[in-house]
């Protein structure tokens, strides 16, 4: 039950404020996450994949990770 409740605020997330999927995304048409996938879309597949806990902690260690320092890249849950 909590994993469906974070899956789907994250898709809210991803509809309303995300720069990469919401409204927002007309003014970045070629994205704006230097991540592939981008970080919402990562911490989807992580709930997914590895459950609430294990999930929220690897993308908020995304989120982190996404600073004008980091060189970005593909990366996989």
């Amino acid at each position: 039950m909590a994993k469906d409740i974070i899956l789907k605020l994250i898709i809210l997330y991803q509809k309303t404020l995300s720069p990469d999927h919401g409204w927002l995304a007309r003014r970045f048409p070629a994205g704006y996450c230097k991540f592939e996938p981008s970080c919402s879309s990562y911490a989807y597949l992580s709930v997914e994949k590895y459950g609430v806990f294990k999930g929220v902690s690897k993308g908020l260690w995304r989120v982190l990770r996404c600073n004008p320092w980091s060189k970005g890249g593909v990366d996989q849950p």
